[in-house]
């Protein structure tokens, strides 16, 4: 529980951050207004079309009698919604990244500028860094499939379907939207895909602490956008801590509070 709390500190910290940095905080929000504009009118014909794809998948059911027909294809088509919504707000991240990857390149080292200490770079060219982001974009989103295929299956479980099922999706939601930002600053430390996985894994609450609090307010429409420059900025905090030193406590022991993985970081 209280890495719980301390992974919603950083969502705070990073917020906050961007708040006494007030032209970086509009810097931030040009690629997220860029793809919301094109994730709401997804959205918009998915709700608009839904009922017509559940009609073409349910040609079986076409004979039923009422109340059956409608109660079959109601839910199918909530449950379509749902789903085009899950993937939506897991994708919004990457695509948001993606398309923003030199502005949030630039206030992921702002970040680490203004804290102090080493501002790793890359050395890569931007095509290098797009091409890396959209590659471990993919892999992520393959994984975000199978849990979404996975929990659709699951959600028709009765009781169990509509209480735990839905915890489950937030924080599988939570969890990959927490790699996704963490992603700005650790290749920049020259972390692969393989080892953020394993770095995030040995902190699983501390990252579904800030994750899934952010994927809940992703949920609201607009907040995903003015939420995006913070949630980068509190992502690049949390991954200096997660890949610093441990720090010694004075008695020649490492204090393991603050960052008590010991995982060093892979620069190949």
């Amino acid at each position: 529980m209280r890495d719980l709390g301390a992974g919603f500190s950083y969502l705070i910290k990073g917020q906050r951050w961007v708040a006494r940095h007030g032209r970086w905080f509009g810097f931030g929000l040009i690629p997220g207004l860029i793809t919301l504009v094109v994730y709401a009118g997804a959205l918009i014909g998915l709700g608009y079309g839904a009922d017509d794809l559940v009609a073409w998948a349910t040609p079986f059911a076409d004979d039923w009698s009422s109340p059956w027909l409608g109660l079959l294809r109601t839910t199918l088509t909530v449950l379509v919604f749902a789903l085009g919504l899950f993937l939506a707000v897991i994708t919004f991240t990457a695509v948001t990244l993606l398309v923003g990857q030199p502005f949030y390149e630039s206030l992921s080292e702002e970040v680490d500028r203004t804290e102090g200490g080493e501002v790793p770079e890359s050395g890569l060219p931007l095509w290098r860094e797009l091409w890396i982001s959209a590659r471990d974009s993919i892999r992520i989103l393959v994984r975000v499939t199978l849990y979404a295929v996975l929990l659709f299956a699951l959600g028709f479980i009765p009781v169990v379907g509509q209480t735990v099922v839905p915890v489950i999706g937030f924080c599988v939601t939570g969890y990959f939207l927490a790699e996704e930002l963490t992603a700005v600053a650790l290749q920049r430390r020259g972390m692969v895909l393989a080892d953020r996985l394993v770095l995030l894994r040995g902190r699983r609450m501390l990252i579904l602490g800030f994750g899934v609090p952010l994927g809940l307010a992703f949920l609201v429409p607009f907040v995903a956008v003015f939420l995006m420059p913070g949630a980068v900025a509190g992502a690049t905090l949390l991954a200096r801590d997660l890949v610093a030193p441990p720090a010694d406590d004075g008695d020649g022991d490492e204090d393991q509070s603050p960052s008590p993985s010991p995982y060093s970081v892979n620069t190949d």
